[in-house]
């Protein structure tokens, strides 16, 4: 079975066509960074329109690249929730359009639910992947989320949340520290870049918690520290304290992805773990989970980097989770800027 799947939730139009081992047949991504960049993060409506632009010519060369027609494929996935409005609806609305034309099966995606499927995706050549086994826990994260999940099978339905942020995601910290000190954006990656030139010990921030005993995540207070420490240094002068700060950031955020992401997967009692989501491409982050995992005797799955960040691929893998249980939709699938996956944690402060 082939799946074609469609992503557009954000600021990166994306299709890829996927096999139904986990196999990436194609993968095509458009990213609109460049359009972004000058406003220091997405705009709603720029993403939109750059999505109507885009998403035909996307869908054609994901189709060519995998050597096939629409009439080979076998179903049409694509992201319906969450993300900004108007960009999901311009890829739901091509996939109607596409399913209706060929009379193909269609499947509404969660966007998180994608994440969490995208440690299963392969190249084709690739030699001994394995993907996680269930039960496992999973992180998600992202410019827009950051959660855990114990993951029970395949199907959305089968997640159950163990906790998610109070307030900024961790890719959303990244990118405001990144802004703050002159970075521009995307912040993650040039941050990542930064800090691995760095020395911690020249810039140690203290960890972001939140309440003791509790899976959820908490940045906001970071930014603060970033920010109260910029006002007694001023901005990095040179390299050095460029890279010292970005090592200090980067710590502090991976440290509390890394140690809360174990707690969860020994306190669910599972032998594994997963991670999926933009910031899942952090060397840091893969290094250390990887390294703690390891030494606690928890398989580690990390994505193929090309997983990471939003892709078609991972939409397809997910739809194919619903055609396998029986499940597709019709003309009436619509749009939204929720999960579907529950959620346990509330916004702000206070105790959950």
């Amino acid at each position: 079975m082939l799946v074609l799947g469609i992503e557009a939730s954000c600021d990166e139009t994306a299709s890829a066509v996927v096999r139904d081992d986990g196999c990436v047949m194609s993968d095509v991504i458009h990213t609109q960074t460049s359009l972004h960049a000058p406003h220091g993060g997405v705009v709603p409506e720029v993403a939109s329109r750059d999505h109507v632009r885009h998403v035909s010519r996307v869908v054609e060369r994901a189709l060519a690249e995998a050597c096939v027609s629409l009439n080979d494929v076998d179903a049409i996935a694509v992201t319906t929730r969450p993300g900004l409005l108007g960009a999901l609806l311009v890829g739901v609305e091509f996939a109607k359009a596409l399913a209706l034309a060929t009379e193909k099966p269609l499947v509404g995606v969660d966007h998180l639910h994608g994440h969490l499927s995208a440690s299963a995706l392969f190249l084709p050549g690739t030699k001994g992947h394995a993907a996680p086994s269930f039960p496992h826990v999973a992180l998600v994260a992202s410019g827009g989320h950051t959660a855990l999940y114990l993951v029970r099978g395949p199907h959305a339905s089968q997640v159950e949340a163990l906790g998610a942020t109070r307030d900024d995601a961790a890719g959303e910290c990244f990118d405001k520290v990144a802004k703050a000190i002159g970075l521009g954006y995307p912040g993650g990656p040039a941050i990542d870049r930064w800090a691995a030139k760095g020395d911690v010990s020249r810039c140690p921030l203290t960890f972001p918690r939140c309440r003791l005993g509790s899976f959820d995540f908490s940045f906001s207070g970071l930014k603060t520290r970033v920010a109260a420490h910029l006002e007694a240094h001023g901005l990095p002068q040179n390299e050095d304290e460029l890279a010292n700060l970005c090592a200090g950031v980067q710590a502090a955020i991976v440290r509390t992805l890394v140690s809360k992401t174990i707690a969860a997967a020994e306190a669910s009692r599972v032998p594994a773990i997963a991670i999926g989501g933009g910031v899942a491409a952090n060397r840091a982050l893969r290094a250390e989970l990887f390294r703690e995992a390891t030494e606690r005797g928890l398989q580690c799955f990390l994505p193929e980097k090309f997983a990471c960040t939003d892709n078609g691929a991972m939409i397809a893998w997910a739809g194919l989770q619903r055609l396998r249980a029986g499940e597709q939709d019709d003309l009436s699938l619509d749009a939204s800027t929720t999960s579907i996956l529950p959620s346990v944690t509330r916004k702000g402060s206070g105790r959950r």
